[in-house]
């Protein structure tokens, strides 16, 4: 099924309601490798239900749900994480119940043989309060999908890196099952598990998450540059530019100017660079 613009942008989902409690919140951080050393004081708090925190970049999976996408007509197969911008209205808490309303933002065409950018936007509120946690901007890159006859330009542009040596650099290693510990967090895409479905879309082996990587360089962010306070972080965003493999290592590179912290992310061992135009705002510390 190709896809249908004017359908596609009338695309939006009722009020959804989920829930996460302490376990959810420390998964999270296990599967973006959170306390990969158990003795780490500073990563065992994410870890750890005792004076729990939630790390900033969980606002991506506490209410999971794909369904715009499968609805789309893409062909889902092809498809890959683009980008993903998130906005922190407030500090995550470790445990709640959410409602969560997506709607397609924007589409791009970028041809009949470049494919498509779909711009999927979810809102997510606390249900007790009503108060707006956070809100996901999610950039999908459909790449069997262009020539529907949509606009041709469109988005948000990247944001462009400091031209000079990083400020800090800190490599974390990734275990050969990451992806299969990730997927448990929300997105079970066999791309990500099944050499199969792997091969069939291009890819020699299961690949690594894009925002198992986004989440990855949100903890280095905090290391480095946010003294591990997650109510630091305002918002959080990155491109995805090429996939890595689990048991990889993410090298992650990061610039501050002021409240505004750049960063990008590679792969040590091939020097191939997997996540770019990172920003994350910080609030005053």
């Amino acid at each position: 099924m190709a896809i249908d613009y004017e359908r596609l942008m009338s695309l939006e989902t009722p009020d959804v309601e989920s829930r996460y409690g302490d376990r959810e919140t420390m998964l999270y951080a296990l599967a973006v490798g959170m306390a990969s050393d158990p003795l780490d004081r500073d990563e065992l708090r994410f870890v750890y239900e005792k004076d729990l925190r939630a790390v900033p970049t969980m606002a991506t999976v506490i209410a999971w749900d794909n369904r715009l996408v499968r609805e789309s007509g893409v062909d889902y197969l092809k498809v890959v994480h683009g980008e993903q911008r998130v906005s922190l209205h407030r500090p995550l808490p470790p445990a709640a119940v959410v409602t969560a309303r997506s709607r397609v933002a924007a589409a791009v065409d970028k041809g009949a043989d470049k494919g498509a950018l779909l711009y999927v936007e979810t809102t997510i509120r606390d249900k007790a309060s009503g108060d707006l946690l956070c809100t996901n901007l999610s950039t999908i890159f459909a790449r069997g999908d262009g020539g529907f006859g949509g606009p041709s330009v469109g988005g948000p542009a990247p944001h462009r890196l400091p031209d000079r040596p990083p400020d800090a650099v800190r490599d974390l290693a990734t275990r050969p099952d990451q992806a299969l510990l990730y997927r448990l967090c929300g997105d079970r895409n066999p791309l990500h598990a099944d050499p199969d479905t792997a091969r069939a879309a291009g890819f020699p082996r299961p690949i690594l998450h894009g925002l198992c990587t986004f989440g990855q360089t949100c903890r280095a962010v905090l290391a480095e540059m946010c003294a591990y306070d997650p109510a630091r972080i305002k918002s959080f965003e990155a491109r995805f530019s090429a996939p890595m493999f689990p048991g990889e290592t993410i090298r992650a590179e990061m610039w501050r100017d002021g409240d505004t912290v750049s960063f990008r992310a590679l792969v040590a061992e091939r020097d191939a660079l997997v996540l770019n135009n990172g920003k994350a705002e910080l609030a005053p510390g």
